[in-house]
């Protein structure tokens, strides 16, 4: 499943989606704890009626009894909202049966039965969007974490893996379209208006993994040979109208399986596979085998209504769930503390695809600044846990950037450690042994350290540990030796005050200070609190290139002279190295102005420098504009306030924003030449192109704060020549900070032009909302009135509020007006969508790294959430967290 692929703006924004549902204050579920279900569920059957408003469904389960596990004549089965109309074991009816809160209990005398249970819901009624729901005229399921009990009575959870076999019958004129997992077998029509399908996967699956999709659907089809020869038929089903943009979904598919096939050696093993693009849905997609259910945003693209970065997510996410056919599907999760087993590889797995897809280094830095937007606050914050957490309340909660981004990051880190050839051998295993199973991270660790030759032993407190590592370096010359000291520390989290060191490759290279060359690039690891390695042949102090490629998910605390910084800007070898030179150089700058270790009459020394850095990039003709637009971009004000004990947004902003501007300013005349070259490339879907467009928009940014009528009268020209949406988005992007006319007027047109195209009103309302505009608190005000504003969409929801959380003048105002806005947002969706207004709360939980009166307002709109009656048990824990 995916929960955040939104792509960064090119200032540094990004967005996250979401995952799963329920009501308040359930009780504590710790790992150790966990049981082996006391029963099987080999087989089910599931019959279904289908209605928007009235669906019955007749499930039949297979039962024996698990010789696994502890004996128990009593089964439980899960249930939210459900009250059974029939109950019946082995063909008699039974009301010997009980309701335990929302789940059934049988009491069940042998060692295998038949149950059979009728249940009747509405999904017109699911504002939750979880289990069978109504979206515009179709149904369709999101059964991920626990929704799968809201649509019948069974054993909801992870480990009990059954065969499916799905009838589903319905008017022919309402549900043309008829869809579930595995194979169609059979389908007919009857003479009452109805039609029938029924569909079998073979495959044994979690209930997580069910899904359903019935409505008036027209399908993008096409065919894969596999690696052993076999067709499979591929579909992505849309609403009429929409079909045109389907088609790099479908490249997007084929080249998934391809690589898939190729990287990790896994063929798929259907002869279906069947996409459906849905616009009310929580998350991003989700992986139900045979058939992925999709948020729109991830599906629909062409050039006139998508950015770039929209194809690049596309790509990203149809890749991510794909690839859950073997790492997720075929082995799953025994428990969803193991969640991290299947999202975090998978995250390292499409990673991997998107980088050889483009362009790798950009993809690496792309990667980076996400986890260090999302995930590094998490792991400093309230809400920090290990990437398989120990315990929870409400699963929903933990599909968070920590599971998917961190736990793709720690994977990385064995394949670093073991190479990718020995790495390959290791997944190889792993998928050999647990095919078919319900595994752990245990035993992922154990395939790849028997597979690699690994030892992993002190490894394995990555998946223990919370908190972002901080490695300390000083690097030492004398005589012909060069010594790097290495010091780490485990900053305390929430529940654990006191880490262990944990083992930490760091790839490296010592530059000649003459050539501006290195003999070769290392790997160390660090495995102890402190430890020093030493490299001869060195007569002059050499300048240290560390973490190289990001080779371990850590922050690292130096004192490097500003012209190494220069130097490694100008001159490493390494993509994210040398972007990593640019961002240290503006980060010491901007934390010695913020804590005052930098006077007022020394920033004029420290904007030089960078000021060099930015100039050798935008004259360096051997870089290519994609990544010479990743060189431009400033740390993000997130990134920076992690850099803080105690953050000041306000005055990070001003910080930021008055070097931006005089940037734009210093630099005019080379920002004004490079938009009018990127302007001459000729546009089209080439990495040329692509690099042109962003690095024409990065010019922007920068004149509008350093020329911002120069910069105005640029975008509103580069808004009218557009002819693709990256080009358009980005000019709006300038102009929504901006005052003047031609905000207005290119808001208005903007509008206009797109209003019938659900996601490209998203942008609309995001643009302005996540806007560099003094107003744009009011902005959003005036949006949330807007007649195409909702709650009952999450996309609507995020596009409005999320990017508004990361904005210093709305969200963080002084008098608090931004918070208490986004406290009513989360106290108004909550009845409706508990799982989209949880995922609200975090950024009001920063109060504790943020200065004492804005803290003091943070907690106090926290403690009125906490406050309120009948608060969902998905925001009741985050807020509790929040405030613990």
């Amino acid at each position: 499943m995916d929960i955040a692929r939104t792509p960064s703006t090119p200032d540094g924004n990004f967005e996250m989606a979401d995952a799963a549902t329920e009501p308040r204050e359930p009780a504590l579920i710790r790992r150790e704890d966990y049981r082996p279900f006391p029963w099987l569920v080999p087989q089910v059957s599931l019959a279904f009626r289908l209605g928007l408003e009235k669906t019955r469904v007749k499930s039949a389960l297979t039962v024996n009894r698990n010789a696994r596990a502890d004996h128990s004549s009593t089964i439980r089965l899960n249930g939210d909202g459900l009250t059974p109309l029939e109950v019946t074991v082995d063909g008699e009816a039974i009301n010997s049966w009980s309701l335990d809160g929302g789940d059934l209990m049988l009491t069940l005398a042998g060692d295998s039965h038949l149950i059979e249970i009728v249940t009747e819901i509405d999904p017109s009624a699911n504002s939750q969007l979880m289990g069978l729901y109504a979206s515009g005229g179709m149904l369709c399921t999101q059964c991920e974490a626990e929704g799968f009990r809201r649509i019948t009575f069974f054993p909801d959870r992870p480990d009990v893996l059954s065969t499916y076999k799905v009838r589903m019958e319905g008017p022919r004129d309402a549900f043309p379209v008829l869809l579930s997992n595995g194979n169609c077998v059979a389908r007919g029509e009857a003479d009452d208006g109805t039609h029938w399908a029924d569909w079998h996967d073979p495959w044994p699956k979690p209930s997580y993994l069910f899904a359903l999709v019935a409505g008036d659907l027209v399908a993008n089809r096409d065919t894969f040979i596999t690696m052993s020869g076999r067709k499979v038929d591929l579909a992505i089903w849309v609403r009429e109208g929409d079909l045109e943009r389907t088609a790099h979904a479908m490249d997007s598919l084929k080249n998934s399986m391809k690589w898939d096939e190729e990287a990790f050696g896994r063929e798929y093993d259907l002869d279906t596979f069947n996409i459906v693009a849905v616009s009310d849905f929580n998350m991003g997609a989700m992986e139900n085998k045979g058939l992925n259910v999709f948020n729109t945003k991830y599906v629909l693209a062409d050039r006139e209504t998508a950015t770039d970065g929209d194809y690049d997510a596309i790509e990203g996410v149809i890749g991510h769930e794909y690839f859950h056919n073997w790492s997720g599907n075929r082995v799953t999760c025994r428990d969803w503390f193991q969640l991290s087993l299947k999202e975090g590889f998978t995250v390292l797995r499409d990673q991997l695809f998107s980088a050889d897809m483009g362009s790798a280094p950009v993809k690496r830095i792309e990667d980076v600044r996400i986890l260090r937007s999302a995930q590094f606050p998490e792991d400093s914050g309230p809400l920090a846990h290990p990437i398989r957490p120990d315990s929870y309340r409400e699963i929903s909660n933990f599909y968070t950037a920590t599971v998917y981004n961190k736990g793709a990051e720690v994977i990385r880190m064995m394949r670093t450690l073991a190479g990718p050839e020995r790495f390959r051998e290791g997944t190889d295993l792993y998928f050999e042994r647990h095919d078919g199973e319900a595994a752990t991270c245990e035993d992922f660790v154990r395939a790849i350290e028997d597979g690699a030759g690994l030892d992993l032993k002190q490894f394995r407190r990555w998946y223990e540990q919370a908190g972002t590592p901080k490695v300390s370096l000083r690097l030492e010359h004398q005589g012909d030796t060069a010594t790097l000291h290495l010091e780490q520390t485990v900053p305390p989290t929430p529940g654990q005050p006191d880490k262990q060191p944990v083992p930490i490759p760091l790839r490296l290279a010592l530059f000649d200070r003459k050539t501006g060359r290195h003999d070769g690039e290392q790997l160390v690891t660090l495995t102890e609190t402190r430890q020093s390695f030493s490299f001869s042949g060195f007569s002059q102090p050499p300048v240290l290139s560390v973490n190289r490629g990001f080779s371990a998910p850590v922050s690292i605390e130096r004192e490097t002279a500003p012209e190494d910084l220069v130097f490694l800007a100008a001159n490493d070898d390494d993509a994210f190295a040398r972007y990593e030179a640019m961002q240290d150089l503006v980060v010491g700058h901007l934390r010695g102005l913020l804590s005052g270790s930098i006077g007022k009459a020394e920033r004029g020394e420290g904007r030089e420098a960078i000021g060099r850095a930015f100039a050798a990039v935008l004259a360096d003709d051997s870089l290519d504009d994609l990544m010479r637009g990743e060189l431009l971009i400033l740390p993000g004000e997130s990134y920076l306030a992690e850099q803080m004990l105690i953050a000041d947004p306000a005055a990070i902003h001003a910080e930021r924003e008055s070097l931006k501007a005089w940037l734009g300013s210093t630099l005019e005349g080379e920002f004004a030449a490079v938009h009018e070259r990127a302007s001459a490339v000729e546009s089209g879907n080439s990495p040329e192109a692509k690099g042109a467009r962003k690095v024409k928009t990065q010019a922007l940014v920068y004149l509008a704060a350093g020329a911002p009528e120069r910069s105005a009268a640029m975008a509103a020209a580069q808004y009218d020549a557009a002819d693709n949406m990256t080009d358009r988005q980005g000019a709006l992007m300038v102009l929504t900070g901006l005052a003047g006319p031609e905000r207005t007027h290119k808001l208005i047109d903007f509008y206009n032009r797109f209003r019938g195209n659900a996601l490209v009103v998203d942008k609309w309302f995001a643009l302005q909302s996540s806007s560099l505009h003094p107003q744009v608190l009011e902005h959003v005000k005036a949006l949330a009135e807007h007649p195409d504003f909702t709650l009952k969409n999450p996309n609507r929801v995020r596009s409005l509020y999320m990017p508004f959380t990361g904005t210093a003048r709305g969200f963080h105002a002084e008098s608090g007006e931004g918070y208490r806005m986004i406290a009513d947002l989360i106290l108004a969706l909550d009845p409706i969508n508990p799982q989209t207004a949880a995922r609200f709360v975090s950024p009001l939980g920063r109060w504790r790294r943020i200065e004492p009166v804005r803290a003091a307002l943070l907690r106090a709109e926290l403690e009125r959430i906490a406050a309120a009656p009948g608060l969902s048990r998905d925001t009741h824990e985050q807020v509790s967290r929040s405030l613990g």
